[in-house]
């Protein structure tokens, strides 16, 4: 069955003729074949955006965490300071107490949000987590001082912890937290 169809166009006054004839099986085959690639590709284009939306959503919330805990270390740091400037004679006093318990609170609060503090103290030097401010006499390599705390979030340092590190004048192994 085939048809013929006159079309006239206005410029050269020239008759087209086209011949449409039914599509071959082979024909209608090739454009299943087609669709289906353009559903293939469509579905992957769909999932490479989920994937990337949720990677997204997931950096974003990240940069904001860390946003939100390097500004509130500053407070925390000045609570630490605080606590650590209170004479001996009135470490026993109710509002020391509370004042330990705010500082706990602020590190439930990091912990909740993600956030972990950055063991230092007597460990080896690591510049990935580690900010050297000096150096004394200590075990060469091993950190005998922290200045200030370092933090990270989901292994991702967002403070590094200041600290002095040994330059083997001395051998003495520096105290842990735990010894402290």
């Amino acid at each position: 069955m085939s048809d013929e169809i006159s079309l006239n166009t206005d410029e050269s006054n020239e008759v087209v003729t086209a011949a449409t004839s039914e599509p071959t099986i082979e024909d209608l085959q090739n454009q299943i074949t087609e669709l289906e690639d353009a559903q293939a590709r469509a579905i992957a284009d769909y999932r490479n955006l989920e994937r990337r939306t949720t990677e997204g959503r997931l950096e974003l919330r990240r940069l904001t965490t860390a946003s939100l805990i390097i500004n509130l270390l500053p407070i925390y740091d000045d609570l630490m300071r605080a606590i650590e400037a209170v004479p001996g004679d009135l470490q026993s006093h109710e509002w020391v107490g509370g004042i330990e318990l705010i500082r706990e609170k602020f590190r439930g609060a990091f912990q909740v949000l993600g956030a972990s503090e950055i063991q230092a103290l007597g460990k080896s030097f690591d510049p990935r987590l580690h900010e050297a401010m000096g150096s004394i006499p200590g075990p060469d390599g091993k950190i005998i001082n922290v200045m200030q705390s370092g933090w990270a979030i989901d292994e991702q340092v967002v403070r590094p912890a200041l600290v002095m590190v040994g330059n083997g004048d001395s051998q003495e192994e520096p105290l842990t937290d735990e010894q402290r």
